[in-house]
């Protein structure tokens, strides 16, 4: 079994521990066609998507409904990103898109964004972000012609290697 999985807190604070509650997790809802669990005073709320587990996890005391939704943006959103192939190989073929989303969605824990549509465009938009060393000249030419609206100056970039 392989995992992804990001933790805001240090419930399981070792890397052992994280691993037991994985496959714990894991061993209690494979083979469930339910879509919440409580488990070790956690609330769990998942999706499977063909070789694919989707998990978000709360508190006792979280709503069920926001995690749930939470976890409905998250697929949705990959759904669209991935053309409706939410699949394992499609999924790691497209990791950075994954990061993204799940970055849009959810930051240290706190609930940002629940639309999906919101999301995709949004990861649509910081992936046209580029860095300078991986753009053409073209690409940095045209930029530098039409920078977006906001950005002054072209050197102004924060991690720009012509500095601020």
């Amino acid at each position: 079994m392989e995992a992804l999985i990001l933790y805001y807190d240090d419930t399981y604070p070792s890397v052992k521990e994280q691993k037991a509650f994985e496959k714990n997790i894991f061993n209690k809802t494979h083979r469930t066609d339910s879509e919440i669990a409580l488990l070790e005073g956690l609330t769990v709320v998942y999706k499977s998507s063909i070789d694919l587990y989707f998990y978000v996890i709360g508190s006792s005391y979280e709503n069920e409904l926001m995690l749930m939704t939470v976890l409905n943006c998250l697929f949705d959103s990959l759904s669209q990103m991935l053309r409706k192939n939410v699949e394992k190989r499609a999924l790691l073929e497209n990791m950075e898109g994954l990061f993204l989303a799940v970055d849009e969605i959810v930051d240290g824990g706190v609930i940002l964004e629940s639309d999906p549509q919101q999301v995709v465009h949004r990861v649509a938009l910081r992936g046209e972000d580029v860095p300078l060393t991986e753009q053409t000249v073209s690409q940095v030419y045209l930029f530098s012609l039409h920078p977006p609206s906001g950005l002054e100056f072209f050197w102004n970039f924060p991690n720009s290697p012509l500095g601020p």
